[in-house]
């Protein structure tokens, strides 16, 4: 029989790729990224603990635990995580 098990809460640091956030994101990723083009659209070719991974605009980039870097599709983003109040 399998087991349950809950993902532990756990706070993350990430940005949204858009237009108007491509260069912040660009400072924030420190792992190897390289920017780029397909169809005329900016994207981010990451290099994570997977291998590479594409960014397209309208995803999130997160940095993981570890200090890793991975994008999120925005439709799992929001399905997945919620905002931290800081108090």
């Amino acid at each position: 029989m399998a087991l349950k098990y809950r993902k532990r809460p756990v706070e993350i640091e990430a940005m949204q790729f858009t237009d108007e956030t491509k260069d912040q994101v660009l400072n924030f990723v420190t792992c190897n990224c390289q920017p780029s083009f397909r169809k005329g659209k900016p994207v981010m070719v990451i290099q994570t603990l997977e291998g590479d991974m594409t960014a397209c605009l309208g995803d999130w980039i997160i940095k993981g635990v570890q200090g890793e870097f991975y994008p999120v599709k925005n439709d799992i983003f929001e399905l997945t995580y919620e905002k931290v109040d800081e108090d």
